[in-house]
């Protein structure tokens, strides 16, 4: 997987960009605030249509603007593809090889792509609903069944919540929402259990290649730990005076969990800043090498500022862990963009004020 051509028009501080990378690793260098973020931020939206920095779309579109165009060109195992999507005042259309597509689901899964931010350390230290949100977000661009369990768990849920808020709640209503609960919450279950067993390995090893002298261990944390419809409705029966008395659904998958240990101890109150970080990398690494044991191919990995967050060592032991063929757009603010301490050859991109030029 890689991407040959990305074009943005009225996207935050972009002046009409068009960015044509390499094959292999790209570096684009720049002072901050020039728009080095956002070239990933644009690529991330068009495949995803989500924003790692914010949820107000209108945020995205240039200052004074109501509307952004973006679109890319890629090679899906050897293949072309095309994708747009055009914002207009809130309203989002999207194509894929100039077909119109109705819903975000339809253009999941077409490109994949491993983004880490500096923000990310969250995933660590974070709340756990930035560890859901990954296992969501990874989730749904790998299987549509995981995706259509998401969407219809998400809306049951609602309508249980509200229920459970009014001064008598009608119980029988109450069990036709926990049956359809159950039936897709167990889906939900079964899919993060079976991603987060893979991950697991592949994030060890993954860290060790950065880190060498230190231990990580992650492990899944189901809130209901049932594989199957029926047993996840026992427990949601078991707990429905309770929720009643709380007015919220207090058992299901949105309570989930995601837990990190480093050397033994629980990586969110013990790790270091650098040791978490080094985590958060190490699930994005083995995230990339899962999505190419799934697809037959390496996702497009984009890292954000990454190098500056690390010493000169680890800097240099996250280059030499990354894959050889996969693509990888890497931002930097150095003058040198982090040439010192990869031993790789690179194309390299230098941007200024929006404007992007290859140097």
């Amino acid at each position: 997987m890689r991407v040959t051509r990305l074009a943005c028009k009225g996207f935050r501080c972009l002046k009409d960009l068009s960015f044509d990378p390499g094959p292999g690793v790209n570096i684009l260098s720049g002072d901050n605030a020039q728009g080095k973020t956002s070239v990933l931020e644009a690529l991330l939206f068009l495949v995803t249509a989500r924003s790692h920095r914010t949820t107000k779309e209108g945020d995205l579109a240039a200052h004074g603007a109501h509307a952004f165009d973006i679109s890319g060109a890629f090679e899906r195992h050897g293949r072309p593809l095309a994708m747009e999507i055009h914002w207009r005042r809130g309203q989002k259309r999207f194509k894929v090889n100039g077909a119109v597509q109705d819903r975000v689901s339809d253009i999941l899964g077409k490109v994949h792509v491993v983004f880490f931010s500096p923000e990310d350390v969250e995933l660590v230290r974070g709340a756990g609903a930035v560890r859901r949100r990954f296992l969501d977000m990874e989730l749904s661009q790998l299987s549509g069944r995981y995706l259509h369990a998401l969407q219809q768990y998400r809306q049951v849920l609602r309508q249980r919540n509200e229920l459970l808020k009014a001064p008598r709640p009608d119980e029988s209503l109450l069990a036709i929402w926990e049956q359809q609960l159950a039936r897709h919450g167990a889906i939900i279950t079964a899919e993060r259990r079976r991603f987060a067993e893979t991950l697991r390995g592949l994030a060890r090893d993954a860290y060790q290649r950065i880190a060498r002298r230190e231990d990580f261990e992650m492990r899944y944390a189901a809130n209901i730990d049932a594989d199957e419809p029926e047993a996840f409705l026992e427990a949601l029966e078991a707990n429905r005076a309770r929720d009643i008395k709380r007015g919220a659904s207090t058992r299901g998958p949105h309570r989930d969990e995601l837990d990190f240990e480093i050397g033994g101890q629980p990586a969110r109150n013990f790790g270091s800043q650098g040791q978490q970080r080094t985590a958060a990398l190490a699930l994005k690494l083995a995230e990339l090498e899962l999505v190419r044991q799934i697809g037959g191919e390496y996702p497009v990995l984009m890292l954000d500022d990454v190098l500056s967050e690390l010493d000169a060592r680890r800097s240099r032991q996250l280059a030499g862990a990354l894959p050889a063929g996969v693509q990888c757009i890497l931002t930097a603010t150095d003058p040198g963009g982090g040439r010192s301490v990869l031993p790789v050859e690179h194309t390299a991109f230098v941007i200024e004020d929006g404007c992007l030029e290859r140097k």
